[in-house]
């Protein structure tokens, strides 16, 4: 239970990945799916703990009521604990814990920040300056923070948002693929035209026929 605080989330761990000097929560797959719906799709995660949560390890952890009312109450905060866990971690509201542990628990929040920035605001004409000033973070942790967090370059994350933007546009409105590139953040039809079809194998004017001859 040191700082800092992490929970990592294992599906079918072996007794080699288990620190029995940690707070261990083992359940069933099916009951996870049965609470849930679905597994978290990370399913060998370990995330940064919010401190909602480490309140509630800490208080399983250090129960010192009576034995006769200590199991009961650990069973129901253990439930709390999972329940409350496996939410937020299905939500993406835990910040992961960095492999190489070049970022903090901070910069890792500031990188979520930009990628918020880049799901948001995807169309304007966003810079590594801009988000870098916008998140805090400088041009070097900023690139090489997200490359480790997203396994992709800021410029990947913000033309595949484009680009997938773009897909839906072409089947849901009537407008000109030019016009659907630029807003999109593309400035000229042949650099739109060349990514949309670096990325989905055939023209946006063709991709538009196909799918709606279909």
């Amino acid at each position: 239970m040191g700082n800092p605080a992490t929970v990592r989330w294992m599906a079918g761990p072996s007794d080699d990945d288990v620190d029995h000097g940690q707070l261990l929560l083992i359940v069933s797959a099916s009951a996870v799916r049965r609470l849930f719906g679905s597994l978290p799709s990370d399913q060998q995660g370990c995330f940064h703990i919010t401190q909602e949560l480490r309140e509630i390890a800490l208080a399983i952890w250090d129960c010192a009521m009576p034995e006769a009312v200590r199991e009961p109450y650990r069973l129901a905060k253990s439930i709390e604990l999972l329940c409350d866990t496996l939410l937020a971690i299905g939500e993406g509201a835990l910040v992961p814990v960095l492999g190489d542990g070049h970022l903090s628990l901070q910069d890792s929040r500031r990188l979520l920040q930009a990628r918020a920035m880049i799901d948001d605001r995807w169309a304007e004409k966003l810079t590594l300056d801009m988000l870098s000033r916008a998140c805090g973070l400088n041009r070097a942790k900023l690139t090489r923070g997200f490359r480790t967090m997203f396994n992709c370059s800021v410029a990947d994350a913000l033309a595949e948002k484009r680009l997938e933007c773009a897909r839906t546009m072409l089947l849901s409105t009537d407008l000109a693929v030019a016009s659907v590139g630029y807003r999109c953040g593309y400035l000229n039809n042949a650099s739109f035209t060349r990514a949309f079809t670096r990325r989905f194998g055939v023209a946006p004017s063709q991709y538009r026929a196909e799918r709606l001859a279909a």
